[in-house]
């Protein structure tokens, strides 16, 4: 059974009214109605038609005590890189997203459904919610979106690497709202959404690679040795993610990386004893080397003619020396080779 849900694709921009020419003319208006109103009921008494001062005193009343306080109500001020998505009776009725003071429809409420929120990380430089004083437990709930670029410090986790050994990795995402409509209302709540999309895509892409490469000929990706193109691709896989919650990933990077405890050290005696096999390694062949360079430097030169068996004792010698861990001690041989 396939469900249909309307999705919202664009945003719709606001032509908002100077909310400063409307709260003075709200003002004069209210104080015009009030006149109006303390003047009708001095010539209601006086007046034997008192009909049209009856009216005067409804209309002033109405408007200095229910009319002119409501359209306060839509009186609205947005910040730069802030925006407020106003809904009527239900509807998406536009967004506002140009930083000033604006007079829109006073029946028109922000929606904002992230304001409060719950993520496995940390929203950083939100917009903040006020504080109510000390002993006043009525939440404050602040209707506007930030579009700045904002960061998402996600708590480190254990997952299973390619070859399964547990490691605990963290990373952050710098993100920003490019659409607040979509962000408002195709999703439940934008940044707990960011933050689990996050969740699967780290342990999606961390499955896929060992922690350490063990073939370093062949190239073989690693979380510790590739972190620039795995970041890349979280990033990637994130974005593709969340691009129907109208958010725009602007940078992934892993901030902490290193194997679960319970392994730790044994994968460090591992790391150890790889040093120690690739030091040798290099050790050999540079000693190698040397003792080929010795030969054809003897033979070039004509400095002393060697048969294969003291060739063979020459370069055994000469390995040890070279391949040794303690400094060689001079030997003199007062003898004969044979």
């Amino acid at each position: 059974m396939s469900v249909n849900v309307a999705r919202v694709e664009q945003d719709k921009i606001l032509k908002a009214a100077n909310g400063m020419v409307m709260l003075i003319l709200n003002t004069l208006l209210i104080i015009a109605a009030l006149v109006g109103f303390i003047y009708g009921i001095n010539e209601s008494v006086t007046s034997s038609n008192d009909t049209p001062w009856v009216i005067l005193i409804v209309v002033s009343a109405l408007y200095s005590f229910l009319v002119g306080p409501i359209l306060y109500l839509g009186l609205k001020v947005i910040r730069p890189n802030e925006a407020l998505v106003l809904t009527l009776f239900g509807k998406y009725y536009g967004t506002l997203k140009d930083a000033g003071f604006f007079f829109v429809n006073p029946f028109a409420t922000g929606f904002n459904p992230a304001a409060r929120s719950t993520t496995s990380g940390k929203l950083l430089n939100d917009v903040t919610v006020p504080k109510m004083p000390q002993g006043v437990n009525i939440p404050l709930v602040n209707k506007k979106i930030s579009l700045k670029a904002m960061t998402l410090n996600n708590d480190k986790q254990k997952i299973n690497d390619q070859l399964g050994n547990p490691i605990i990795i963290g990373i952050v995402v710098i993100w920003r709202v490019v659409n607040t409509a979509k962000a408002v209302f195709n999703v439940d709540n934008f940044t707990e959404y960011l933050s689990i999309q996050t969740d699967a895509a780290l342990r999606n892409i961390v499955s896929q690679y060992p922690y350490d490469s063990s073939d370093s000929e062949n190239n073989e990706k690693s979380l510790r040795g590739s972190s620039r193109e795995i970041a890349d691709r979280l990033k990637n896989e994130i974005q593709a993610k969340v691009e129907m919650a109208g958010l725009e990933i602007l940078e992934a990077r892993i901030t902490h990386l290193s194997y679960a405890q319970e392994i730790a050290a044994a994968m460090l005696q591992r790391q150890q004893a790889a040093a120690i096999i690739d030091a040798r390694q290099m050790i050999v062949e540079g000693a190698v080397g040397m003792v080929e360079m010795a030969l054809a430097k003897l033979s070039e030169n004509d400095i002393v003619e060697l048969d294969e068996e003291r060739k063979a004792a020459m370069v055994s010698n000469l390995l040890v020396v070279l391949c040794g861990n303690r400094d060689a001690q001079p030997i003199v041989n007062s003898g004969s080779l044979y």
